[in-house]
């Protein structure tokens, strides 16, 4: 039996709750990833899932080999990059994951020089809004906007990114908020579907109290179709800087109660933390965070 892929077989069942999804995962049919962990609970003497109908439980003796598999396929790792020249030399396939404009306005720019520079790495750029996760996608480092939760990673501050409120001229022309109780009777453009941006936060001009304004969209959308329907007048929408700023150059979109807005978000490179990092790792790190640095801060939009 090989023991690192029954390690693997097991660690996937924990990880995704069940056998058939973990199954899915390593696309390996069910009742092979079950032999496997069966075959390994043998091996052991002893039980290390409680399987039910609906759910896998960890027994004792599961949680602490699942905590020693880890540790093990983490350490085989790192050596199998280590032989593979990543802890000599930069070298292999580093994969990157961004918000989506974001990600293609900034990031893709930098990745570019970085591969002239590094001819020996590959990377594949992953562009979303969504939070993937590190581990479980083989994601080596992420650019996060936003509040990071606690957690094992390791993050690198670049910047920060203001959240605004803007308008088309045909709609300020009708009236300019002044305060953000007044959005109460404007029409608003929320994001999302079903929609979450119900609820828009403000902060006092003094700094000292945080102002909630619960909206009704006259219009829930994506991203990108909330800024064209903003630019075509239907409504204010709330935006991230970066996300407005091409309208509001071109002067198709106005900003409006800036003295009013809320801390703006921190924007982090995060990775997974490890005892030593690959150089391919290290030389992205060192090459891009500078260079986000100035970036958004030509942007004016770093507090």
């Amino acid at each position: 039996m090989d023991r690192l892929e029954a390690m693997s077989m097991f660690l996937a069942a924990v990880e995704n709750g069940s056998l058939s999804a973990a199954a899915r995962q390593m696309r390996i049919p069910v009742p092979t990833l079950s032999r496997k962990v069966a075959e390994l609970e043998a091996l052991l003497g002893t039980q290390l899932l409680t399987r039910t109908t609906r759910k896998l439980t960890l027994t004792d003796a599961g949680v602490t080999y699942a905590a020693a598999s880890r540790h093990i396929l983490e350490l085989v790792n790192d050596a199998q990059r280590e032989a593979a020249g990543e802890f000599t030399m930069p070298t292999g396939e580093l994969v990157i994951t961004a918000p989506l404009l974001f990600g293609r306005l900034h990031v893709l720019p930098i990745i570019a020089d970085f591969l002239a520079l590094y001819p020996a790495i590959n990377v594949r750029l992953a562009l979303g809004d969504h939070i993937a996760d590190l581990v479980d996608d083989g994601i080596d480092m992420a650019v996060r906007i936003g509040a990071l939760p606690d957690s094992g990673m390791i993050a690198t501050r670049v910047g920060s990114m203001r959240l605004v409120i803007c308008g088309s001229p045909k709609l300020l022309e009708q009236g300019v908020p002044r305060v953000p109780d007044e959005l109460r009777q404007k029409p608003c453009i929320a994001i999302g579907f079903p929609t979450s941006d119900l609820l828009w936060r403000f902060r006092s001009p003094d700094r000292q109290a945080t102002i909630e304004i619960p909206i009704a969209p006259r219009l829930a959308t994506t991203t990108e179709a909330a800024l064209d329907a903003a630019i075509r007048g239907l409504g204010f929408v709330r935006l991230r800087y970066y996300q407005a700023l091409e309208a509001l150059r071109a002067g198709k979109l106005g900003l409006v109660l800036e003295a009013y807005e809320p801390e703006p978000a921190p924007i982090h490179l995060v990775h997974v933390s490890r005892g030593q990092m690959p150089l391919k790792m290290r030389g992205f790190l060192d090459f891009a965070a500078p260079r986000l640095r100035k970036s958004l801060a030509a942007m004016g939009s770093v507090a």
